[in-house]
């Protein structure tokens, strides 16, 4: 019980620790390592100091069990990296805006307000929002939309691809073998529901905020030659897809994706090489490598002290039911944290003990993780991109509340009806 009482005051202090660092800006990578830290030296009672730094390494590089190197851990992390470098150079090289410029020939009547955060949802680098900001605040004018409108439109419309898109660190992670194990595909089929919500949702906000402006004409010059622009962030897709028809391992198979896709992007752009490299290397990072590598340090040290056992116990004791908690604590992880990734990685073994009795499948439980957090994460006051596009519209974020917090519930609401209806066919 005493060991039990330990192990439960270290996660609760690291997910404390965790919690304040992040709110603070601190390096989220190193917030998961300290908080992993924590919990292995509250739980000394019960395994052998030793264990902390055999551990770590399990988690990174090599396993004791099996006597190898392993490169799981690093391939996600190497490919995180990547597709930030790739989102961060498309906008550094002007390509997004060419392509939303394209775009413009196809949409009257406002819907480019839609489609011009939705086409830099296509690339998730954090913060997003801020770079549609303008052109939203630019558009919005002419259809007499208030700061607030033009707020939600920019936000939502920014992460409606979130649900079914596959090239996302946050899906990506949860679909690996330390997490849910499941083909990513199949959590994208299965969250098709969720992505026509949030479309649903943002077209009835985008024609209700529409009502005085007068009709818009299109362009009376087309230049479709942006389109091409829309190949750097499909081409990871197709790679995907063909791959998977030779059992290639997932990660790798987004990893030689990615990498086509920047070096495809160096030709479509005409830089010289100099430039390009110039571009790439101002685009590097390394907060979301060590972020992963943060990430299954946590997982493994949750996992070898015990702690999933103790939270499971202790929740399980609740009057709240498994379902309940499942949809609840990623959710709320998602709203403290403001940061989508880290509510999922921290909430999922949280609620992981509970997937055998809901008896629906793991599937369609991931599939439920993952959009709690995710609507936990959309509405947070601080969300990054809910944020900077408040700061550029000069507003605030709770602002847009009164629509936004319904919308987000609506669309977790209609995602776990649909895989609790279906849950004999998920």
């Amino acid at each position: 019980m005493l060991n039990e009482l330990g192990v439960f005051i270290g996660v609760i202090i690291a997910f404390i620790v965790i919690v304040i660092l992040i709110r603070r800006q601190f390096n989220f990578g190193a917030s998961l390592i300290l908080g992993a830290l924590i919990i292995g030296v509250f739980s000394l009672q019960t395994i052998q100091p030793i264990e902390i730094p055999k551990t770590m390494i399990e988690a990174s590089i090599y396993s004791f069990k099996e006597n190898r190197i392993v490169t799981d851990t690093l391939e996600i992390a190497l490919l995180t990296t990547l597709i930030y470098i790739l989102a961060k150079s498309m906008q550094e090289t002007g390509s997004i805006k060419k392509l939303i410029d394209s775009l413009r020939a196809f949409f009257n009547k406002g819907g480019i307000l839609g489609v011009i955060p939705a086409i830099y949802g296509l690339m998730p680098a954090p913060g997003g929002a801020y770079l549609s900001a303008p052109m939203i605040d630019e558009e919005g004018d002419k259809y007499n939309l208030d700061k607030n409108q033009k707020n939600l439109l920019n936000v939502w419309f920014r992460h409606i691809w979130f649900p079914i898109y596959p090239v996302s660190v946050a899906m990506i992670l949860i679909c690996s073998k330390e997490f849910s194990n499941i083909n990513i595909s199949m959590l994208v089929l299965v969250e098709i529901p969720a992505c026509a919500a949030a479309i649903i949702i943002g077209v009835f906000f985008l024609k209700k905020f529409i009502k005085t402006a007068s009709t818009q004409q299109k362009p009376s010059t087309k230049d479709h030659s942006g389109l091409v622009y829309l190949l750097p962030p499909l081409l990871p897709l197709i790679f995907y897809g063909a791959l998977y028809l030779f059992d290639f391992p997932q990660t790798r198979s987004f990893l030689i994706g990615v990498c086509f896709s920047i070096i495809l992007l160096y030709f479509l752009t005409k830089l010289s090489i100099k430039e390009y490299l110039h571009i790439l290397k101002k685009s590097f990072t390394w907060k979301l490598f060590v972020a992963i590598f943060g990430i299954m340090i946590f997982r493994e040290m949750f996992e070898v002290a015990g702690a999933n056992v103790v939270i499971a116990n202790l929740i399980g004791n609740l009057a709240a039911p498994a379902l309940v908690m499942i949809v609840l604590i990623p959710f709320l992880l998602g709203l403290i944290t403001g940061y989508n990734l880290g509510a999922i990685a921290l909430s999922y073994f949280l609620v992981e003990p509970f997937f055998l009795v809901t008896g629906i499948s793991t599937l369609g439980l991931t599939s439920i993780v993952f959009i709690s957090a995710l609507m936990g994460y959309l509405i947070s006051p601080i969300h990054l991109c809910n944020v900077l596009s408040s700061d550029y519209l000069k507003t605030d974020p709770t602002r847009i509340y009164k629509w936004f917090i319904p919308a987000a519930l609506l669309l977790l609401v209609i995602q776990v009806a649909f895989v609790v209806v279906f849950s004999s066919y998920i």
